[in-house]
């Protein structure tokens, strides 16, 4: 047993309460130096355990070796000196359910193992100098609610491979040298990383996590993740990270029965977590709330994550399966809300906002839930930003159509403004949409190959232009064809093809549109900053509205043509006269359009249109959308 007074009285009190937010400072493998000598701390919670012990390459993984002792409250620490970096080990747990002999990897290990071998690595993580103190300043106002956010999902295993090595993984190294030029050239202001947590396989692209404290070392070690986020701010891209807290998986060397029992999952009435393919956390639990909340403040505060989107919010707020009636973790009063875990939603929002206010939460919550991007002091629950999963169903689902049945139901480009506003939305294209048969964004839209291509710049158009937040998932920004694959790099070869280069060299346009155009971005999440000019147009599936900004010079007029008719002498209103420059054509020939157009811009002539004083008698081409502005010259 070591000297050193590792937890304190009051870190026993903070985490028997479940508001110690720092419990990797305590738990997990530490460096130190006992009396002169130089080795590691080890600590683990494992409050049905009979005896704990460490073993691992330090100790030829004797059982005997280096046991923990018992201090008190569930938690097990020893000192073992001579431990250095990158040598292996595990937990030994002797468990009272059972007598049973249990080897478990470190939940609080800051390394891991490459699969298939699923050991913790010891490792120090204080060593990195981070060179990203002009962002990390500034990033307050980067992240105002006012200011453009255009996010690019990416998923590393398949960003980019090395053809020349057989398709292997780019490495966080090589990654930080192509990743953020690339973003940076396409005018995103973001990245969302899909989970970067340690996991056990591939196949489930992050979203089963066993390391909750660990990079997966895939693509390297913690330094060298340190180092493609720190690139990343220094280009001027913020860092999201997807914080998965829905479910975990049951393999041997995971949470699951942690010391015999279930210890961080839900019990089931057989007493086994429930279902047998993964687990539930119980957030009735406070050293488990512990437990997660020291992770989203890990990801922050060590790895300079600007943001955490949580997935699957609707699998947590509601409960479907029957849990033993006397179990702390059931519902409360018979509903379907799982309140413990709605108040830690709530707690993990307050927690991340009070730590770093700079910085912002996303849920992706599905159903009809009030207030999820609304304060917690007013009942919400407390996210920065929610997905606009309705928006996305209903624009996708409208363009997989096929155009002469589009005006009968001109209502799903039409409804999502009925609530654009009683939430603070980011209207996303993800990952989801285009995996497991989905087909690519490319070939859901409808028509033959020239109306794919000018739906998906119609679509991605439409993003744009309609209030919110916008992302995009990696490949989509080029039109990639084939449905996306985790196992195999994206067809960056298409980039040599025309149709494939335009909608590239669109979503770019797009990009430095929203950034430099204050209408399109600073009112995103108030009724003042849109207006529609006509939305009832049904029979021509044509839909004409204003964007505003703060000053009442910054207006833009945006008009979609959803049929491949082309539209000529088509007049729309607009609030003023003067000449309207055509900010923005998705029909434009650079792009991969007919090249139909209004010659950069227009008089507005003196009549009443639609309720606005003036009008425009536009060109619209076929599948396309134009943005206008009026001159400021």
């Amino acid at each position: 047993m070591s000297n050193i007074p590792w937890f304190t009285e009051q870190d026993m009190h903070l985490f028997s309460e479940g508001v110690h937010c720092r419990c990797y400072d305590k738990f997990g493998a530490h460096f130190v130096s006992d009396n002169g000598e130089r080795g590691v701390h080890f600590a683990v919670w494992a409050p049905n355990a009979r005896r704990v012990s460490v073993v691992g390459d330090f100790n030829n993984w004797d059982e005997l070796a280096a046991p923990l002792s018992n201090l008190g409250g569930g938690i097990w620490e020893g000192f073992v000196p001579g431990v250095i970096a990158g040598q292996a080990y595990k937990y030994f747990i002797h468990s009272s359910a059972g007598d049973a002999h249990i080897l478990k990897a470190d939940p609080f290990a800051f390394c891991a193992e490459v699969s298939p071998c699923f050991g913790s690595l010891v490792w120090g993580i204080t060593d990195y100098k981070w060179g990203d103190a002009q962002w990390m300043a500034q990033r307050a106002e980067h992240q105002k609610m006012d200011r453009p956010v255009s996010i690019y999902q990416v998923h590393l295993g398949s960003w980019r491979r090395k053809p020349e090595e057989g398709g292997t993984y780019l490495s966080y190294r090589q990654l930080a040298h192509e990743l953020p030029e690339y973003v940076k050239y396409m005018g995103f202001t973001h990245v969302q990383l899909l989970p970067i947590m340690e996991h056990p396989c591939d196949a489930t692209y992050g979203y089963q996590p066993l390391g909750f404290f660990a990079p997966t070392s895939r693509f390297g070690k913690p330094q060298d993740f340190m180092y493609l986020v720190d690139r990343l701010h220094q280009t001027g891209i913020g860092v999201i990270g997807d914080f998965v807290v829905g479910r975990f998986p049951l393999d041997a060397h995971g949470l699951a029965l942690f010391d015999g029992t279930c210890l961080y999952e839900r019990q089931s009435k057989a007493g086994e977590p429930e279902p047998q393919t993964e687990a539930s956390f119980n957030f009735g639990r406070k050293e488990v709330v512990n437990f997660l909340l020291s992770s989203a403040s890990f990801w922050l505060e060590q790895y300079h994550f600007d943001g955490l989107r949580i997935n699957e919010v609707e699998s947590l707020l509601y409960r479907e399966r029957p849990f033993d009636e006397h179990d702390s973790t059931a519902h409360h009063q018979g509903s379907r809300e799982d309140l413990e875990a709605v108040r830690f939603l709530q707690r993990f929002n307050e927690v991340v906002y009070e730590k770093q206010p700079e910085a912002f939460t996303i849920a992706e919550e599905s159903t009809a839930w009030p207030m999820v991007s609304r304060p917690t002091y007013v009942g919400g629950l407390g996210f920065g930003y929610k997905w606009n999963v309705g928006w996305m169903a209903d624009v996708l689902a409208y363009l997989a159509r096929d155009p002469i049945y589009r005006s009968y139901h001109h209502n799903s480009l039409t409804f999502s403004l009925t609530y654009a506003f009683q939430e603070n939305y980011i209207l996303p294209l993800p990952h989801g949409e285009v995996a497991r048969g989905k087909c690519s964004l490319l070939r859901r839209m409808s028509g033959d190959d020239w109306q794919k291509f000018a739906n998906l710049r119609l679509l991605l158009s439409y993003q744009y232009g309609h209030p919110g937040k916008k992302l995009v998932f990696m490949g989509g920004e080029f039109a990639q064809w084939d449905e996306w694959e985790w196992s195999r790099s994206l067809d960056w070869h298409l980039l040599q093809y025309r149709p494939h280069q335009g909608v590239q060299q669109m979503v770019k346009d797009l990009n430095l549109l929203l950034c430099s155009e204050p209408a399109m971005y600073e009112m995103d999440f108030s009724n003042e900053g849109f207006c529609w000019i006509d939305c009832h147009d049904h029979s021509n599936s044509v839909l004409s509205f204003l964007r505003r900004g703060f000053q009442l010079d910054d207006t833009i007029v945006c008009v979609y043509n959803f049929t491949p008719v082309p539209r000529n002498n088509y007049r729309v209103g607009v609030p003023q006269g003067g000449y309207w420059e055509e900010l923005f054509n998705s029909d434009a020939a650079i792009y991969g359009g007919s090249g139909l157009g209004n010659m950069g811009g227009l008089f507005a002539e003196p009549v009443p249109a639609f309720g606005q004083p003036c009008s425009l008698n536009l060109t619209l081409g076929p599948l396309a959308a134009v943005f206008f502005r009026l001159s400021r010259g």
